[in-house]
């Protein structure tokens, strides 16, 4: 058989309905992570779908519960054909986000596909269900191509609780390093870059959520009696904010600036247009960071947004000088900062402006560093040629999402070269009503993962990291 038939016989399940099948039913699962009247959802999720369909392609498998109480468990099925041969780490996740049943347009329900020209609706279709029923697909179809055997071994790694943080998925996979030892992941979630344009992306930006309070006395005073002797918390908190970050959006906390952006990192986004879908918010060009591109901004460097910001009543103002203000802020960061750093920057920065009276009231765990391959990395080289002979064209290269993902688990704790292939787009709908897959971008996708999957068995980079062609 040959890489064209595994191709073809990825695209057949498509053709054929399978796929949709396969989905439909993964899809009815109501395995919201963030319900705890769900969790019996999240065992059978493993159990009853994912368990019998990989024992069915030679996997082992092995359901690990939870080291944080009252959250989804795991599922690490194991592929060996030869110790000698590279290992490809897979993950997805198979919890979803509440369903917001009421909420759905009329005719469609987050427990089933419906499908509307090349639209499939439906809670998971998007994030992640569809994404990782396409890997697991086209393994299939190349584990059928090749009579049985693929020329690697796979270990797959499916969580339940990716949708409320990915509790446990650090501790399973410092505990479990050993039978998560991999040369390599391949995994999906997230958008393109756009619907129509072929994407991988090799890490993520980091989050780091800070509150800000400033409380000035027990009461709101009458603005007429005391406005003008009395210090006004939303006043203070106002100028305290905008002494970190200006009316341009630009990060003024040295501490919190990143460093240069590689040369690397700055050819890939180079060529990259950020925005322009249909349903995209218009870029607002002299926002952010002054000297670079859109791109270099939301790829490549940090930004500190203004989460929430209130004092008083916004949609009933009083006449009174309020007695608090609160407020939150975000960091969104690259590789290269210190994230150990980030209060003690923004403190050492309030001191030194003289607003030491707004107190950092609480800040974020962090769950999700920021991670990025480097896009010269022989395994992106790889996966470009893969991409590009099977679909005609070359993907974009992502250093970096401009979001979040559990990344860190990969890079820093099972030291991975990471690469992530999304098959959903930025107007999915995902954690909203209405979440669905788009066809073309399914199609697309198991094409792109039978090839990748294939090259994968003859010539995938050595240890060494070159490419070694295999019998």
């Amino acid at each position: 058989m040959s890489r064209d038939a595994a191709i073809q016989g990825s695209l057949a399940l498509l053709e054929n309905g399978t796929f949709r099948t396969d989905l439909a039913r993964r899809v009815a699962f109501r395995s919201e992570s963030q319900n705890p009247a769900s969790a019996a959802a999240l065992d059978a999720y493993l159990t009853e779908e994912m368990v019998p369909w990989l024992r069915e392609m030679g996997f082992g498998t092995e359901i690990v519960p939870n080291t944080v109480p009252s959250r989804g468990p795991f599922l690490i099925a194991k592929r060996v054909e030869d110790a000698a041969l590279p290992t490809v780490l897979i993950y997805g996740h198979g919890d979803v986000v509440h369903g917001q049943d009421a909420l759905w347009r009329e005719g469609l329900s987050p427990w089933e596909i419906v499908e509307e020209g090349e639209r499939w609706y439906g809670r998971g279709t998007a994030d992640n269900k569809g994404q990782h029923s396409i890997n697991l697909a086209a393994l299939g179809e190349v584990l059928r191509a090749r009579g049985g055997r693929l020329g690697f071994n796979t270990t797959v790694l499916l969580e339940m609780g990716e949708e409320s943080g990915s509790p446990g998925l650090a501790a399973i996979c410092q505990a479990r390093k050993e039978d998560l030892r991999a040369d390599v992941l391949i995994a999906s979630d997230g958008p393109r870059l756009a619907a129509d344009t072929p994407t991988i992306f090799l890490g993520s930006r980091g989050a780091f959520n800070v509150g800000l309070e400033l409380r000035a006395r027990d009461r709101a005073h009458h603005s007429g009696n005391w406005g003008g002797v009395i210090l006004n918390p939303g006043t203070v908190m106002a100028n305290a904010i905008a002494s970190m970050v200006d009316g341009n959006g630009r990060l003024k906390v040295e501490g919190l600036l990143p460093p240069p952006i590689p040369n690397s990192v700055r050819a890939a986004l180079a060529t990259l247009k950020v925005g322009g879908g249909e349903t995209d918010p218009e870029i607002d060009a002299d926002w952010g960071a002054e000297g670079l591109t859109p791109a270099e901004r939301l790829f490549g460097w940090n930004t500190l947004e203004v989460l929430a910001l209130g004092a008083g009543n916004p949609d009933a103002p009083m006449n009174a000088v309020p007695a608090f203000a609160k407020a939150t802020v975000q960091l969104r960061y690259v590789v290269g900062t210190d994230a150990e750093n980030i209060v003690p920057a923004i403190r050492a920065h309030l001191d030194a402006h003289g607003f030491g009276m707004v107190r950092i009231v609480e800040s974020d765990r962090e769950a999700a560093p920021a991670t990025r391959l480097d896009p010269d990395s022989p395994w992106v080289r790889w996966a470009v040629g893969s991409v590009k002979q099977t679909l005609g064209r070359a993907p974009t290269i992502l250093p970096n999402l401009g979001g979040s993902l559990p990344n860190h688990v990969f890079a820093d704790i099972l030291g991975l070269p990471t690469l992530w292939v999304p098959h959903s787009y930025a107007a999915c709908s995902q954690h909203a009503p209405d979440e669905h897959l788009l066809v073309p971008v399914v199609r697309e996708g198991l094409a792109m993962m039978a090839g990748l999957f294939w090259d994968l068995g003859e010539n995938a980079p050595s240890r060494g990291g070159e490419n070694v062609p295999r019998a």
